[in-house]
């Protein structure tokens, strides 16, 4: 019913920057939250920068003052800037929606996953 589609990642120096980008598609009637979400190699999916309806925003303690979160909400996209990557920066990054469809239901919604490897 919803479909979830990222661009933006590869492979990038210590320091070096990225943009990631995400748009949500289908059957959509509102989306009350979108994010980013960052796999490493033997870790757990975590959290990196959500944004929400009205334009707030949360961001892990690790990328804060380097990754800017933002969105287009009449266009169902969500952009992160990435500054400053590190090394540790490195992993599977994966744009999460969140939101009602048209048949008024709730969904959350999971793209496919982008790579971002950061050498040092």
């Amino acid at each position: 019913q919803v479909q979830v589609v990222e661009s933006g990642g590869g492979l990038v120096q210590a320091g070096g920057s990225l943009r990631l980008s995400c748009a949500a598609s289908g059957m959509i009637f509102s989306t009350n939250a979108m994010g980013w979400y960052r796999q490493a190699p033997g870790k757990q999916r975590e959290l990196v920068a959500r944004i929400v309806t009205g334009g707030g925003t949360d961001y892990a303690d690790s990328v804060k003052g380097r990754f800017t979160i933002s969105g287009d909400n009449a266009k169902n996209t969500v952009y992160l800037q990435m500054n400053s990557l590190k090394p540790e920066d490195t992993g599977v990054y994966y744009c999460n929606v969140v939101g009602h469809t048209t048949t008024v239901r709730a969904y959350v919604a999971w793209g496919q996953g982008t790579q971002v490897t950061v050498s040092s």
